[in-house]
């Protein structure tokens, strides 16, 4: 079944929102920059696997501000099929953005992601849709064998698992752009920043069922890598918040306030112990203005003095922020 939609013009601003009545079984999201010359064969291989699954589809091709001839590629593309749609915007606003876009102008009940590097393979789609009727939510793609450089496999392989560790979502490459949702995961699930990588970790706080098959992984073979070293620091910069938000987002007094009653306690304990010091018959009787330690003890204040405040500023924000809907994710509902 085709959908006609019109891709956005250089200078346009019109939307390309959904229309509520149509449904599609599948929409493929893909993130675009400067990879013209795999988009053809993108386009060929996601056809050919799509036709082949027997439901309908669309192609949502995502241009996050490209200085190639990527948008005049995927404007071909368009014009010759209709089931292509086409998202551009005015500068390169990165990976989250593209794909937040696709979301919510996709119009599948099942939302497949990937890259336009030509490394994932769509021929893989139907061993994500089995996973997904098998009664998961969200299914993640595992690279194995990975075709990539040291500089890209190793840092994965330590993030991935800290991402473990910290979160209890256990996947072996959650970094993989080659995914699949339902739609009710991607209506629930709040991106922003460059949280795309942890869709997984924030879609299992939500309730939703998370799993992975291991896809095959091509060699690049056009364009070069986005990745560097400056991304890892990103994402374990991103890690904290995702574990941040996951443990005390409802209660950030309780972090904030547990460590400045910490400090709080501390500091006392290390004034007094000086102040005793210097009155007890059998302390050192150092002069209080000349111990260091008696400073030390003033910064501990001051510093849970300020934390405490902070957790009672955090609540106070969180009070009027307050939406029910953020505290539950209802899976069924029987009336």
């Amino acid at each position: 079944m085709q959908n006609p939609t019109s891709a956005i013009e250089p200078h346009s601003d019109a939307s390309l929102a959904p229309s509520q009545d149509t449904q599609l079984g599948i929409s493929v999201v893909v993130p675009v920059f400067n990879e013209e010359q795999s988009l053809r064969p993108l386009y060929d291989a996601l056809t050919a696997a799509l036709d082949g699954l027997g439901q309908s589809y669309e192609i949502l091709f995502v241009d996050d501000g490209s200085r190639d001839g990527s948008f005049d590629t995927l404007k071909a593309l368009h014009t010759e099929d209709q089931r292509v749609r086409v998202i551009r915007f005015r500068r390169n606003f990165g990976k989250t953005p593209a794909l937040v876009a696709g979301f919510s102008h996709a119009h599948g009940k099942i939302v497949f992601t990937m890259d336009a590097d030509l490394q994932d393979d769509p021929a893989e789609m139907g061993r994500f849709l089995e996973k997904l009727d098998e009664g998961y939510d969200l299914v993640s793609g595992w690279k194995y064998p990975r075709h990539d450089p040291i500089t890209k496999t190793w840092p994965s392989f330590f993030f991935n698992r800290m991402v473990s560790a910290s979160t209890g979502v256990r996947l072996h490459d959650i970094n993989c752009g080659f995914k699949a949702y339902r739609r009710e995961v991607l209506d629930d699930v709040k991106l922003y920043g460059e949280l795309h990588r942890f869709i997984p970790v924030l879609a299992h706080q939500r309730g939703f069922r998370v799993t992975e098959v291991k896809v095959r992984h091509h060699k690049r073979k056009y364009g070069r890598s986005k990745y560097g070293a400056r991304r890892f620091l990103r994402g374990f910069l991103d890690l904290v918040m995702v574990v941040f938000l996951m443990q005390y987002l409802q209660t950030p007094l309780r972090l904030f306030g547990t460590i400045g009653l910490i400090s709080t306690v501390a500091g006392v304990l290390v004034d007094l112990y000086v102040v005793l010091d210097r009155f007890l018959p059998f302390g050192s009787h150092q002069e209080i203005h000349n111990r260091p330690l008696l400073f030390v003890g003033i910064l501990l204040l001051i510093f849970g003095i300020s934390f405490i405040l902070t957790g009672l500023q955090s609540e106070m924000i969180r009070h009027f922020a307050y939406r029910p809907e953020d505290e539950y994710s209802i899976r069924q509902v029987l009336d």
